[in-house]
């Protein structure tokens, strides 16, 4: 009787621990649960990060381009580094202000009012979309789901200023957009996308402008 006793407490503890390994779940910064690969949130947020190392120094430049149906070229992201991520602290008490917007050749200002930004943390897969996409140009394929459980996200007001509360210590990439046109010497409207690199310590204030000059 104690054997049958023991062998099904075993069976149901070996159950328990299988289903425990099917899902994971993370809690989000205002409280909700988000399971890996959830878009949920920065669908909300409405912001654009599709261009968004196992270091690149790694791979041959042919395992890096890729060519899609069109022919066109894309850069291939490297694998999703989860231990890399899960290092991450979580909660923080750092902030990060400051005003987006642009500057033509005569150093006039046209604001980014009323656009979302984001904070992205610098890893080595942050760290290949900054280098080969925004620096490089290149277009990337998707980014792999579990990043959008790690950015943090604001808007600007009406006069492009922003601010993001409660930032973890560490280091990010700062990124948003200014809509612009004709005053940036298109026809028609675009969306210039800025980034730029800025660090948190504690309960620091940081003072950050996330501008460029159009070229």
């Amino acid at each position: 009787m104690a054997r049958k006793s023991f062998l099904f407490f075993l069976l149901t503890a070996m159950i328990l621990l299988f289903n425990g390994c099917v899902e994971r779940e993370l809690t989000l910064e205002d409280g909700r649960y988000a399971k890996w690969g959830d878009h949920s949130r920065a669908q909300e947020e409405n912001v654009d990060i599709s261009d968004l190392e196992e270091e690149t120094q790694t791979m041959t430049e042919e395992e890096m381009v890729i060519t899609d149906e069109t022919g066109a070229q894309k850069v291939k992201r490297i694998a999703f580094p989860i231990s890399e991520y899960a290092r991450l602290p979580k909660i923080g008490k750092g902030t990060v202000r400051g005003t987006i917007y642009l500057t033509d050749d005569y150093n006039r200002k046209i604001l980014g009012g009323s656009t979302r930004l984001y904070l992205n943390p610098l890893t080595s897969y942050s760290r290949q979309w900054y280098q080969q996409s925004y620096l490089g140009g290149y277009k990337m394929d998707e980014s792999d789901p579990r990043l959008f459980n790690y950015l943090k996200f604001t808007a600007s007001d009406a006069q492009g200023n922003f601010s993001f509360y409660g930032v973890p210590s560490g280091r990010y990439y700062l990124v948003g957009t200014v809509q612009c046109g004709q005053e940036c010497g298109y026809d028609t409207p675009k969306n210039i996308r800025i980034a730029t690199e800025v660090s948190v310590m504690g309960n620091q204030v940081v003072q950050k402008d996330l501008t460029r000059t159009v070229e």
